[in-house]
């Protein structure tokens, strides 16, 4: 019995000791970005490796402001993942339900092409997209770019709310047709609210997915003022002298409040989204 309790101290031990490597591996580069946004030095160069070391500083935001568009970048790309989050749900939701609920010539094979879309990188028609959006005049505006985020996450997440209609009973929807309720009607009065996990948990995937994409806004970008952050940021330290390291930490880490503040706000539907229980309560 005492060999046995050793065995598991010795056990408990080591996996503590690892636990806490992998807890400092997490939180020493996020705590290092911190400190460096605060720092008073412009270059990372003359920082401490050592996070809060140095007096603490608001320069770095301050220059951020001034000495860059980052407002217009941060607007830019609170337009653009609202407006990709509005479409994205409100199509797929409804895509959702009509593969979910309906039968109507060629489903099958359309459901299949939109997996078999899904199959193949973004990269391959990259060079397409921007000849459409070229005849579009879509080039260098926030509705071309809109335009490609929302058009490509349609069949994954059009796939996604159809697995989690299905899991809703058909007996609220048919007890809704039998108080007169129109198929329209009994999806947004019935389906919906029974599925607002899921839509939820569409919602901030949909609305995370631009802040830092950085291929698609590069090709189509050029003006500095329609910039998003992931290339506006990016310009900050590509190319020019290192007194922008700190100043892009600033930057980087003024990202975070709207992802912060969206999951603390969805925390508890995206969990039941995640467990599956929306549509058993």
């Amino acid at each position: 019995m005492e060999k046995k309790n050793n065995a598991f101290s010795v056990a408990v031990f080591f996996l503590t000791v690892i636990l806490i490597i992998q807890v400092l591996a997490v939180l020493y580069p996020l705590a290092f970005t911190v400190s460096a946004s605060f720092s008073e030095q412009n270059s990372l160069a003359s920082t401490s490796i050592v996070p809060f070391k140095h007096k603490f500083s608001l320069l770095q935001y301050q220059r951020l402001f001034k000495e860059s568009n980052y407002l217009h970048w941060y607007l830019n790309t609170l337009i653009i993942a609202t407006a990709n989050t509005c479409i994205t749900v409100f199509v797929c939701s409804l895509c959702g339900y009509i593969f979910s609920r309906f039968t109507f010539p060629f489903k099958k094979p359309v459901m299949a092409s939109m997996i078999i879309l899904q199959m193949f990188p973004s990269f391959i028609g990259m060079i397409a997209t921007y000849v459409i959006l070229w005849k579009l005049n879509a080039l260098n505006t926030l509705w071309g770019l809109v335009l490609v985020y929302s058009t490509g996450s349609i069949p994954f997440n059009s796939w996604l709310m159809k697995g989690y209609f299905d899991t809703i009973p058909h007996d609220i929807a048919e007890a809704a047709y039998i108080d007169g309720a129109t198929p329209l009607g009994a999806f947004i009065k019935v389906v919906v609210p029974a599925a607002r996990p899921q839509i939820i948990f569409l919602a901030l995937t949909s609305f995370t997915g631009p802040w830092m994409d950085f291929i698609f806004p590069r090709l189509v970008l050029r003006s500095d003022t329609k910039k998003t952050l992931a290339v506006g940021l990016f310009e900050l330290i590509n190319g020019k002298a290192a007194d922008h390291f700190t100043m892009f930490a600033a930057g980087a880490l003024l990202v975070a409040i709207p992802f912060t503040v969206l999951f603390v706000l969805g925390q508890k539907s995206l969990l039941m989204s995640l467990a599956g229980t929306g549509g058993k309560e």
